[in-house]
């Protein structure tokens, strides 16, 4: 596994929930803390709703992979070390309590046995103050390969960047287009046909199912040069013209494949259903938002259409 954020990989699995002491107090809590952020849960065994408490947060900690650590103290066990955090400002008078420590210091609390989605929700606002543990560097070193040509090492990278954030839009976006880039078309649309539901439908998801669309396309573009002859031999005929700029696009000429389908788009913007707009649509959601093509082709598209 790629190590991103070194949290996991070096504390192992079984670390991300211990048992705290009066003596481990400062390296499981403090210091870890200046790592990730540590959820601390004062309990009792002699508390229900601690009993209930508990499994529900250690689960919620473990599905964070990483991403928060835990500290189960008993308050029985460590009366001292209860009395002095209480004396500290901690509200430990009720049980459970669970406060999260981060950077060596409290940063956010609760208690009694909350819902499953409020645990959810409290390590959620955890994990967005300690950032993305280094996933946002790994996507942007992961597109870089991409742009350079190197799919195999950039599809590896996407791939573990999943393997830690399964839900990681740009991932997981990014890994389409490797596969795609690596002519395994198939994968790719295997990958987009079982898309968590959770980023099915975001930009990063949308953009790799337009360049697989374009991808299919190009499979069964026509020969370029006939295309274009057939173009200016019969500037009327759109199907011609459709066919020209879908070979173009084929051929890397996406500024040029988007001025043809402008151009079909201004002399008839009904034809085929409107298919002229659809294939512009489908050709900007595969570009990056501020791509100047992109940009520049929605422009003159929008004054066509008030037009």
């Amino acid at each position: 596994m790629l190590e991103l954020n070194g949290t996991q990989n070096a504390a192992g699995a079984a670390d991300l929930i211990v048992d705290g002491t009066e003596e481990n107090f400062m390296s499981v809590v403090v210091e870890a803390s200046q790592e990730v952020p540590v959820i601390v849960d004062f309990w009792a065994t002699w508390c229900g709703p601690c009993r209930t408490l508990g499994p529900n947060l250690e689960a919620a900690v473990t599905a964070a992979n990483g991403k928060v650590r835990m500290v189960k103290i008993d308050v029985d066990a460590n009366q001292r070390l209860a009395q002095a955090l209480a004396q500290q400002g901690l509200p430990l008078q009720s049980i459970p309590t669970v406060v999260a420590f981060f950077q060596g210091r409290p940063v956010d609390m609760f208690q009694g046995a909350v819902p499953p989605s409020e645990i959810k929700a409290f390590i959620d606002r955890l994990t967005g103050l300690a950032g993305d543990g280094g996933l946002g560097e790994a996507v942007e070193a992961a597109e870089e390969m991409l742009e350079q040509g190197e799919a195999a090492d950039a599809a590896q990278t996407f791939a573990a960047i999943l393997e830690e954030e399964p839900e990681h839009a740009g991932a997981f976006g990014g890994l389409v287009r490797a596969h795609l880039a690596l002519g395994e078309t198939d994968k790719a649309e295997d990958l987009l046909t079982n898309a968590p539901e959770a980023i099915a439908s975001t930009p990063e998801v949308e953009a790799a199912r337009a360049q697989l669309e374009l991808a299919r396309q190009a499979a069964d573009a026509g020969p370029l040069a006939d295309l274009s002859a057939a173009v200016e031999a019969n500037p009327a005929d759109h199907q011609a013209r459709f066919d020209y700029a879908q070979a173009l696009h084929a051929a890397g000429q996406v500024e040029e494949a988007v001025d043809q389908l402008l151009d079909l788009f201004r002399r008839d913007r009904e034809w085929n259903d409107g298919a002229a707009k659809a294939q512009l649509f489908t050709i900007f959601e595969a570009l990056k938002p501020n791509d100047p093509v992109a940009l520049k082709g929605r422009r003159k598209l929008s004054s066509l259409l008030f037009a």
